[in-house]
């Protein structure tokens, strides 16, 4: 039976100036979005695109910008609506109190989202081809995130039968029984397998909007599979049917995922035609 090892959350401390390991996955997650992202553009149809709708670097900088915005605001929001609607109703000045913890995925998601609108129509591109270039390039950056976690002890995992190898005690649980290390779980599957198989997937030319759905469903399934293993918030506990409230939010993005490739699948692209329909 392991236990947590009890890293310094603090990388490096310059007198007053303090630089975190969270911080840290956070910087890496933001330099491997650009790298993977410039290697998009080599991918179909980015490459194709010629004239002054062409991709540059500057593109994606600017997308990371925006998306980092959108994935903080978005995340705190998302945070205190759908995790502690009532407290922050009742302390709304807090909300802005990021300092003291407290983001989701899912509002984060929903803040990328809006912020790649902005871009798309302040860049004359199509919005769904600004997001199948931002799908692959994320579950990488999202495994750095789960790494922050570990390294905080933070997020841990469900209790573990003592007899799993790498079961693992969370002494910041409060408990010396053996847990899931649920963040390297979700390293694995949100972060290494879904990087790999929608960048395989997404290599061939696709619909538009393809992509984006592929992200969508794999993330969904994937965290929705991992949340089995990772101990639900104490405040919420497990909800109706005995699920978590972030298995409730993987549904819908699953569904939506789903619904997103058959509308690509069947609609009209310009310049496709749309093959006749032969009747008996």
């Amino acid at each position: 039976m392991l236990t947590h090892p009890k890293i310094d959350p603090v990388a490096l401390q310059l007198g007053p100036v303090a630089i975190h390991w969270y911080g840290i996955t956070y910087l890496v997650a933001f330099g491997l979005f650009l790298w993977l992202a410039h290697l998009r553009l080599q991918h179909e149809p980015f490459r194709s695109v010629q004239g002054p709708g062409a991709w540059s670097r500057k593109d994606i900088e600017d997308m990371l910008f925006l998306g980092v915005l959108g994935t903080v605001i978005g995340g705190r929001l998302g945070y205190c609506l759908f995790y502690k609607p009532d407290y922050y109703l009742a302390n709304p000045l807090q909300i802005f109190f990021v300092w003291q913890g407290g983001m989701s995925f899912h509002g984060g998601l929903l803040g990328v989202i809006l912020s790649q609108v902005w871009f798309a129509r302040s860049r004359h591109k199509p919005f769904w081809q600004v997001m199948d270039l931002v799908a692959p390039c994320v579950p990488l950056g999202l495994a750095c995130g789960r790494i922050g976690n570990f390294i905080n002890g933070e997020l841990w995992g469900r209790p573990a039968d003592p007899s799993l190898p790498w079961a693992m005690v969370f002494p910041q649980s409060g408990t010396m029984q053996p847990r899931h290390p649920s963040q390297l779980y979700e390293v694995l599957l949100e972060g290494v397998v879904l990087f790999v198989l929608l960048w395989l997937y997404a290599r061939k030319q696709r619909k538009e909007a393809q992509v984006s759905a592929a992200f969508l469903v794999g993330y969904g399934a994937a965290r929705f599979t991992a949340e089995y293993f990772r101990e639900p918030d104490s405040f919420l506990g497990v909800l109706a049917l005995h699920m978590t409230m972030g298995q409730w939010l993987c549904i819908p993005m699953i569904v939506g995922g789903v619904l997103l490739w058959v509308w690509a699948e069947t609609r009209s692209e310009p310049g496709r035609p749309v093959a006749p329909v032969r009747r008996a």
